[in-house]
């Protein structure tokens, strides 16, 4: 099965690429790097010739409000297009957990953008929701930090390591279109403000959590069940503590 992997010299994409090699599919790593290019067309029908699906893994490279909303309504409208006409029968989304949740924040109102599109399209479809990367997970401190103060609200949050998102992308492509949302989260529930606290100590980061229930997260309002996923939810198996002890 030819797969056709938008986004796919990043994190996720790269992931997703070696394990649909690894079980014998013919996976496409497309991005400028490679000469594709969702947001201005630029190898698209070239790259999905032949392909029965694609998987959009892709971002943007900027966050304000109007970049990141013209990014994934343009490339996303590029993407459906060429699969229309390449007879591609399968579209596969990485977004969030949470995203309906978090319409305060631009760039969440742009992923919902996104995922309208795609159900509204013709072409049977698939999006996976997953919660914060491992990786990303100190970065939630970056983006939540004013002078030396990190302002976070004390909320459950449930990270997912980057490998298991992509194990889960790469069933969710081989498969049958859900024409639906299926979620994926890690194994553990924290809470927000106390993760980041302990986190930061370990690294000996001089930096103060402060516990604020009204502080934003990417700009949204957060309950407690905001960052979560539902019930019937995909549970990787990766233990965040487990990847922390190998960085270390």
């Amino acid at each position: 099965m030819k797969v056709v992997v938008i986004g796919g010299t990043g994190l996720i994409g790269s992931k997703l690429v070696g394990k649909l090699d690894d079980h014998g599919h013919e996976a496409v790593a497309a991005s400028p790097r490679t000469g594709v290019n969702a947001l201005t067309g630029e190898g698209l029908a070239e790259a999905l010739a032949g392909a029965s699906v694609v998987v959009d893994v892709s971002n943007s490279p900027s966050w304000a409000d109007d970049d990141v909303m013209h990014f994934f309504r343009t490339s996303t409208g590029n993407l459906l297009k060429a699969e229309g006409d390449a007879g591609v029968t399968h579209h596969v989304a990485l977004s969030v957990v949470g995203t309906d949740r978090l319409q305060e924040s631009g760039y969440f109102r742009a992923k919902q953008a996104q995922e309208e599109l795609i159900k509204a399209a013709e072409i049977p479809y698939s999006i996976v929701h997953a919660t914060q990367f491992f990786e990303f997970v100190t970065g939630v401190a970056d983006i939540s930090t004013e002078g030396d103060t990190v302002r976070l609200a004390p909320v459950q949050f449930q990270p997912v390591h980057s490998d298991d998102v992509a194990a889960a992308l790469g069933r969710t492509a081989v498969g049958a279109p859900v024409n639906g949302v299926l979620e994926i989260a890690g194994p553990d529930v924290f809470q927000l403000d106390e993760l980041i606290r302990q986190l930061l100590s370990d690294k000996k980061d001089a930096r103060t959590v402060v516990t604020d229930p009204s502080a934003p997260y990417s700009g949204a309002g957060l309950k407690d069940e905001t960052l979560v996923p539902s019930r019937g939810a995909q549970i990787a198996e990766t233990r965040f503590a487990d990847w922390l002890a190998r960085q270390q």
